[in-house]
């Protein structure tokens, strides 16, 4: 690395660290502002709400960083074209491509950092956030569905009339498990409670019907006197053995924080979390999967946004303007106003299930890139 790629790498990182602060200090203050009268409600310490910001700074952080790395690349490149620094780089006959290797080498390091906060560190820490913001912040939640019917593996589906969150208790509890689409066990009960000390859920007034596995016999017999035979009709027996009692204490793959508050969920899942519970909400056949796809597609999507946006900084901002640097950096919070835009809309569209969530989330990715691309080839710096 050139001692010319040290110094425009030095200002770019030291510009991206500044801006992080600045606007996180502003997020911040304005976010405090809001939920004081929450957090006097509730009377809560200090050290309680600065444990609560220990989390929410970071999540903050990771959420404004294609905006602030944009922000940056603008305000250094604007800077050095100000003082004709890109002329005389430019004159010495280094070429517009080669002064774009310091900006994407920081674009880089800052993308590697970010996809690993966004895909493991941050969401770990997002579970003691989210719990915060439920039980001091959020309305009390209450599950108030009814006739609710799960997926809760391959073949094997339960139905509950109704359940109450706050009890963990769920009425006119029923159970089926299939064969071949054949029925081969079904469990009933009038009311299923949550132990929490067994980790079980227990039965009560239960009945537990279990059908024998099918055997079949085949007959042949002789078709009117003819040569060769004709296969009769197969003949199947079924037998059925019932049980019942007043109480029973069972392991079920379902747990009482599925029927909890879903408050930004995805926000507290690593990627390996959230690849496990979408393939679980679609072996249930449950909706609302689309809301964790557009998550996990959107973290892979986050890193790219960055390389996107610090090329189109560089080309908005390196050429020396009349106006000075003001319009130029006026001119790059637009475009991440712009492009923020854009990422709520296609996100929206891929949540309510308009667009695959794999497709959506690039959009804006794509769009820009065109963009970036085409000011590349006509805009003169």
């Amino acid at each position: 690395m050139k001692l010319l790629d040290k110094y425009i790498l030095k200002r770019f990182l030291s510009t991206f660290v500044f801006v992080v602060l600045i606007l996180l200090s502003i997020v911040t203050v304005i976010d405090i502002t809001e939920k004081m009268d929450k957090y006097a409600r509730n009377n809560l310490s200090a050290l309680e709400i600065l444990g609560y910001y220990k989390d929410y700074i970071p999540w903050i952080g990771s959420l404004i960083t294609p905006i602030t790395i944009f922000i940056a690349t603008v305000y250094v490149c604007s800077r050095m074209a100000a003082h004709t620094e890109i002329i005389a780089m430019l004159s010495s006959g280094i070429s517009f491509k080669r002064t774009l290797v310091p900006y994407f080498i920081g674009a880089t390091l800052v993308a590697i950092i970010s996809f690993i906060l966004n895909g493991w560190i941050i969401p770990n820490s997002n579970k003691t956030r989210l719990a915060f913001e439920l039980q001091y912040l959020q309305n009390k939640y209450y599950f108030n569905q009814r006739n609710v019917h799960i997926q809760v593996e391959p073949e094997t589906y339960m139905y509950m009339q109704s359940y109450q969150n706050n009890t963990r208790t769920g009425y006119h509890f029923t159970l089926e498990r299939f064969n071949n689409n054949r029925l081969i066990e079904k469990l009933t009960a009038n009311r299923i409670t949550w132990d929490s000390l067994k980790q079980k859920w227990t039965l009560y007034e239960w009945k537990l019907k279990q059908v024998d596995s099918v055997f079949e016999a085949s007959a042949r017999k002789k078709a009117g006197g003819a040569e060769g035979t004709i296969p009769a009709t197969t003949v199947s027996r079924r037998a059925a053995v019932e049980t019942s009692g007043k109480t029973l204490d069972t392991a079920l793959i379902i747990h009482p924080q599925e029927f909890e508050s879903d408050y930004r969920k995805y926000d507290g899942m690593t990627l390996d979390e959230l690849d496990d519970y979408i393939k679980t909400l679609r072996a249930r056949g449950s909706a609302g999967v689309e809301v964790y796809e557009v998550e996990k597609y959107t973290r892979y999507a986050h890193t790219f946004t960055i390389f996107i946006l610090v090329f189109m900084g560089v080309i908005v901002s390196s050429r020396k303007s009349r106006g000075g640097t003001g319009l130029q950096i006026a001119l790059g919070f637009l475009l991440s106003f712009i492009f923020i835009i854009f990422f709520m809309l296609f996100r929206t569209f891929a949540e309510t299930g308009s667009l695959p969530p794999q497709i959506s989330v690039w959009i804006p990715n794509i769009i820009f890139g065109i963009i970036a691309l085409a000011m590349y080839k006509y805009v003169p710096r």
